[in-house]
């Protein structure tokens, strides 16, 4: 019973491990991007200089599909050459394509910018203002994932279900230290019995 219990109690513990090295920065990277949303409406929110954004379009394929997550690392707009991938603000989205070409305008650096599966360049140069980082990598098709987290049955999978199991997590926890604290007692009892009993 008491191996039974012991190892009962190491699966509780590392489902437990394993909910919080998933979860937690998890909640720690939403919370951050939530609260810069709503502290800098104007501004893309960032976790420690990285941006995620999900593509939506194939104009950069084959190096980067529709679907994915890509992050960006801001970055000194000077710093930047042909062959760069940047994201940047085009309106009211934000486009990540590769540097094609630096040009000066009245003395104010513009990028000419086009995605690799197109035939021609954007239209428009970017402004250095714009540029909201240089790419760094990417995860394939975890722009779809974050896209089913926004919907119910996302949020009832990735928010309800993992707070539901960490929940059940710290009862199960709770009940089985109570059992063992209740069985230490009843052990310290009979010894005191038996003690009593040697005595008389």
């Amino acid at each position: 019973m008491k191996e039974k219990n012991g190892l009962l109690q190491k699966i509780v513990g590392a489902v437990g491990i394993a909910l919080c090295v998933v979860f937690v920065p998890l909640l720690l990277i939403n919370v951050t991007l939530i609260v810069k949303s709503y502290t800098s409406p104007d501004k893309v929110p960032d976790f420690l200089g990285y941006k995620p954004f999900i593509v939506l379009s194939g104009s950069m394929e084959p190096s980067i599909m529709t679907g994915d997550m890509v992050f960006v690392k801001e970055t000194d707009p000077d710093s930047l050459k042909v062959g760069d991938v940047i994201a940047y603000k085009s309106g009211s989205a934000v486009v990540t394509h590769r540097i094609v070409e630096v040009k000066s305008e009245n003395g104010e650096t513009r990028y000419v910018t086009q995605g690799d599966a197109n035939n021609a360049a954007d239209q428009g140069m970017v402004k250095p203002a714009d540029v909201e980082g240089i790419y760094q990598r990417r995860i394939a098709g975890a722009g779809n994932l974050a896209m089913f987290m926004q919907t119910t049955t996302g949020m009832i999978l990735f928010v309800v279900c993992p707070l539901v199991l960490f929940v059940l997590w710290d009862v199960i926890r709770r009940q089985l230290e109570s059992r063992k604290e209740m069985s230490r007692t009843k052990e310290l009892e009979m010894e005191l019995e038996r003690l009593r009993a040697e005595k008389g």
